[in-house]
This record gives structure tokens, C-alpha cells and sequence, in this order.
């Protein structure tokens, strides 16, 4: 028998509508939630959405989530996921032609605006890759999460993953360096 999930027994919690057990885990989950989100559709009251979205889903479904046919950490992050394909398929602009936001005017002028622009670089090259090599960067790098825990999150192998990563990689290195190198479409 595999160990017990961390969270089985706040879930049980929050299935018999427990409110400090409600408090308790959007206190333990939704940064990370808000990170991936904020990662997948870089806009924060979107991402902000599918936050609370997935919180209402958990509300709704704690009382019948069973221990054992996944990880409470991985259904999370499998919801929040597709609520962030549902969002990117339903935008019709693309994000990189939004407008640049304001500066910032207490900002000091040099070091602030260099991390400004390179975080903007890396955010439109990140948002750039095919949807799976971006979920896979998410999830292993912002995220934290094991090539093996992505991979069975993903549906699919280690290798995959791994192929996928490489790919990924090798795509926001091109964009970053303005190689104007076409990008793989996987």
C-alpha cells in the first residue's frame, strides 16, 4: 500500500463542509494554484478566476473524492489546468499584441526597468510555445513538480516529458536570443 495522501484528511474535512478546513487549504493551495495559473494565461484576475473556479469545484466534489485513484495535489492542478486551456481557446487576440503596462514611477531607472523588460521577454517567449511545452516548463520548473509527477499530471511518460522539456528549452532559448528560428509543434 502506497502512502497516504498529505491531504486526505482535510478533504475529508472540507467534504463534511468544514470551514477551517476550507481556510486551511486555500491558505496551503492557492499560491501555487495562482502561480500556475498566472503562468499559463499571464494575466493575474484571470488567473485569479480559475483560482476560485477550482476552489468551487473542490466544494462541490470533496465529499466524494476518494483517496487513491490520484493524488489530491495532482486532480488540483489537472482542474486548474484545463480551466486555463478553456480560458486560452476562448481568447481571440493574441496576448502578446496587449499593451505594454505603465511604469512603474517610484522605480529606480536602471535595475527595475532591465527586470521589467527581460521578465516581459521571457513571459511573451514563454507565452509563444505551444500550449504542452509551456505546461510542462510550468509545471516542472515554476511549479516544482517531479518529471514524474508532471508526466502522470500530463498524461503522459517520463520520456515524453522529458522530450517535450527539451523542445520547450531549445524554443524559448531561439525566441529569447531573436534567432527568428521556427518553433517545434508539440
Amino acid at each position: 500500500m502506497s502512502e497516504r495522501d498529505p491531504d486526505a484528511e482535510l478533504i475529508e474535512r472540507v467534504g463534511r463542509q468544514d470551514p477551517a478546513a476550507v481556510r486551511s487549504l486555500v491558505a496551503r493551495k492557492l499560491p501555487r494554484l495562482l502561480a500556475l495559473a498566472m503562468r499559463m494565461l499571464g494575466d493575474r484576475m484571470e488567473a485569479e478566476d480559475v483560482a476560485q473556479e477550482v476552489f468551487v469545484r473542490i466544494w462541490k466534489q470533496a465529499s466524494r473524492w476518494r483517496e487513491g485513484d490520484a493524488k489530491f495535489d495532482t486532480w488540483i492542478h489537472r482542474v486548474a489546468l484545463n480551466l486555463c486551456y478553456d480560458r486560452l481557446r476562448g481568447r481571440r487576440e493574441d496576448p502578446r499584441d496587449e499593451l505594454p503596462e505603465e511604469a512603474d514611477p517610484a522605480a529606480p531607472p536602471d535595475a527595475r526597468l532591465e527586470a521589467r523588460a527581460q521578465d516581459e521577454r521571457v513571459r511573451a517567449a514563454l507565452a509563444a510555445l505551444p500550449a504542452r511545452q509551456r505546461e510542462a516548463l510550468v509545471l516542472c520548473y515554476y511549479q516544482e513538480m517531479s518529471n514524474i509527477d508532471a508526466a502522470a499530471l500530463m498524461g503522459i511518460t517520463v520520456d515524453a516529458l522529458e522530450s517535450l522539456l527539451a523542445r520547450a528549452r531549445r524554443n524559448l532559448r531561439a525566441q529569447l536570443a531573436g534567432s527568428g528560428l521556427s518553433k517545434d509543434k508539440s
